[in-house]
């Protein structure tokens, strides 16, 4: 199958982007250096393509209730202009996709899911369309995406859109805002845990977005690749399909429970309500490398016996804090701040101790 290219793909060229086959689509991984469009990220703007994404719209006199079936976070209780976290399960548990559901109205909704899942979803929920009096569209190829991020995201959007953008509160949106010569959707939500916007216009008009974007912002913003994307990410504490969860890991053993409903209704429901009943048997944990070495996606976590007792979900050297950080899942009760474990790095046992998941405390 062959890669495919989002409407910006010859301006991260033109921009001398390094990109990279990403879930089947060419993406910039870095423009400059991961850690400079990082530190951008933190203390300006950066400007990310997330094209990539997918988005179906569920719409029709049931979408409440079709949408209530199949997502395990409760919508009901979000008003229309708001937007919700939380997963597609499997009836044993395992996580499908995690994912955003924007509430139009009740008889609409927008489900905005991971690139490398979007085929994915979209059949499953094909799949448990059943006798809901619902349309199900995947709009994904029309719909061009970008993000900007950061302190100054809302001083450099703001001058391209009539509307005050302090009228969009975090996690909301407004449809249908004249943005240089198209109609834009703009969410207050990000994947880097500063503040800043998502927009979203027909594939053929985000170009001239990113364009727009880019000359407001000067000096004050900086194209943003998918590498750095990560490592903002994990240092907000954000997780990540296929790291934090896949199939086999559910969202309690991903330390996301606050976004599983305990009412019930949906697909995964009675896994969730039996595990949280049972014990959950594996819990993600923050730690702190110690001693020489960066832990990495896949390395073994060992106990003060030697036991190996889990396994390094995400690790990075943090750009912003300069210390080895890790996510991981483990068989652990005790999971006391500063209890000492060991990662196994390069065939090595290096002293790492747990520490709170929360690495920027103001994010």
């Amino acid at each position: 199958m062959s890669t495919k290219r989002t409407p910006l793909y010859d301006r991260h060229v033109k921009a001398g982007a390094q990109v990279v086959d990403y879930s089947g689509w060419e993406m910039p991984i870095t423009y400059t250096s991961l850690s400079d469009e990082h530190k951008a990220v933190r203390e300006r703007a950066g400007l990310f393509d997330v094209s990539h994404m997918g988005e179906i719209y569920v719409q029709g006199p049931q979408a409440q209730d079709f949408v209530s079936h199949v997502f395990s976070n409760d919508i009901t209780k979000i008003e229309d202009g708001a937007i919700i976290y939380g997963f597609f399960l499997y009836p044993e548990g395992g996580v499908v996709d995690d994912l955003l559901v924007y509430k139009v109205n009740n008889n609409y909704y927008i489900l905005v899911v991971n690139a490398a899942n979007t085929d994915k979803d979209y059949e499953w929920l094909l799949k448990h369309v059943g006798d809901f009096d619902v349309s199900v569209d995947n709009n994904s190829p029309g719909i061009g995406q970008v993000a900007i991020q950061g302190p100054l995201a809302q001083k450099i959007l703001q001058p391209l859109v009539e509307m005050d953008l302090n009228e969009i509160k975090p996690f909301h949106f407004v449809d249908d805002i004249p943005l240089v010569g198209t109609k834009a959707l703009i969410s207050r939500t990000g994947y880097t845990g500063e503040d800043g916007f998502e927009i979203y216009t027909p594939a053929e008009d985000i170009g001239k977005v990113w364009d727009a974007l880019m000359e407001e912002g000067g000096e004050d913003i900086s194209p943003a690749g998918l590498g750095c994307r990560d490592t903002l990410r994990f240092e907000a504490s954000m997780p990540l399909y296929g790291n934090e969860m896949n199939e086999e890991i559910s969202p309690l053993e991903a330390g996301l429970g606050y976004f599983v409903s305990k009412k019930g209704g949906y697909i995964g429901a009675e896994a969730m309500a039996k595990m949280r009943e049972e014990g959950i048997p594996h819990y993600l944990i923050g730690l702190q490398v110690m001693g020489r070495g960066i832990a990495r996606s896949g390395y073994p976590v060992y106990d003060e016996e030697g036991n190996e007792v889990g396994v390094v979900t995400t690790g990075y050297l943090s750009p912003t804090l300069g210390i080895a950080i890790a996510n991981a899942r483990v068989a652990l009760k005790d999971r006391s701040e500063g209890r000492e474990l060991f990662i196994g790095i390069r065939n090595k046992k290096v002293p790492a101790k747990i520490v709170n998941r929360t690495y920027l405390k103001n994010k």
